[in-house]
């Protein structure tokens, strides 16, 4: 690949994109390049950014695009993530965290859903059905769970974990009518002049209220004491003043559950297939969040008699 200007690579994500910052002395900009499911990553990802730019929420603008040749040009949000300012030690969490909070209470009260490309296509942000989330948890039967076991007792496995998925889906509760980033942590939000941004929004759909919050609070990549978790969940909680606090809690941890499941069977197939290695250290912390949410919990009981020969714990 070779662009007119000159451009550095930069460190990439758990995605298959590419990303190059271009520089020169007054200004900057990121290349996102992306050979595959480019729909996804470029038409996608700009149009959803459309839509958090017109509700007046901070992302990256769209300078440039050259569809043939799979790569647009965004603005240069710069490298401060929320995680990267984590780890300093005289940093008040709690504080930012609140902050996050607020941008989490902007995107939920988004009602677009439709936004012309820079295709000029209509693109209207997809539901997340149950098929799209039982796809995703079963990433941890296919991926994971194929790697340890023999070709009979996975086919026995994969019949007993999918009826249990199915099952936790239905004790769902809330409506599918929030705009959910689906991928909302630290790491994909950045400090940008005092202000937070977001980024990596392309995979947005129309969804349950509790996903990104279970997103931001059971986040693989950062480990949180359970104190700071519910200091968290409490202090969004005090907005929420017409929805049903049980049926919240009850599909929080579902989806958090779910979630990391899911994120189990990615981090996997990174390492099996992608040669993504760093992943893999992140697992243990994957099944710790899924012991918090489980554990004691009676709707969670046969899917913990059916993983718990399975579990990696933290050392």
């Amino acid at each position: 690949m070779k662009f007119s200007k000159k451009v550095k690579k930069l460190t990439g994500d758990a995605s298959s994109r590419i990303f190059y910052r271009s520089k020169n002395k007054k200004s900057s900009s990121i290349i996102v390049y992306a050979n595959k499911e480019k729909s996804s990553n470029l038409l996608n990802y700009d149009a959803v950014n459309k839509i958090l730019l017109e509700n007046k929420i901070l992302a990256p603008i769209l300078i440039s695009k050259n569809y043939s040749k799979n790569y647009i040009e965004i603005q240069d949000f710069g490298n401060q993530t929320i995680f990267h300012l984590f780890k300093k030690k005289k940093i008040n969490k709690i504080k930012i965290y609140k902050q996050i909070i607020d941008l989490l209470n902007k995107l939920q009260s988004i009602r677009q859903k439709k936004v012309k490309n820079f295709n000029n296509k209509l693109y209207l942000i997809p539901n997340y059905t149950s098929k799209i989330l039982e796809d995703e948890a079963k990433l941890f039967s296919e991926w994971y769970i194929e790697k340890k076991l023999k070709k009979r007792e996975h086919k026995i496995f994969k019949k007993k974990y999918y009826k249990i998925i199915k099952n936790l889906i239905k004790k769902i509760r809330l409506k599918n009518n929030t705009f959910v980033h689906r991928d909302f942590h630290i790491s994909n939000l950045m400090m940008v002049k005092n202000k937070i941004g977001i980024i990596d929004s392309q995979d947005a759909l129309i969804g349950n209220k509790a996903y990104d919050l279970a997103s931001l609070i059971d986040d693989v990549r950062f480990k949180t004491s359970k104190s700071i978790k519910n200091k968290i969940f409490n202090f969004y909680m005090k907005f929420q003043k017409n929805l049903n606090k049980k049926y919240f809690k009850n599909d929080f941890e579902i989806i958090s559950v779910l979630r990391n499941l899911k994120i189990i069977g990615i981090f996997t197939r990174l390492a099996v297939r992608d040669k993504k290695q760093k992943y893999i250290k992140l697992i243990p912390h994957a099944w710790s969040l899924i012991e918090l949410r489980s554990t004691n919990n009676d709707k969670f009981k046969d899917l913990n008699d059916l993983l718990k020969n399975f579990r990696i714990r933290n050392k």
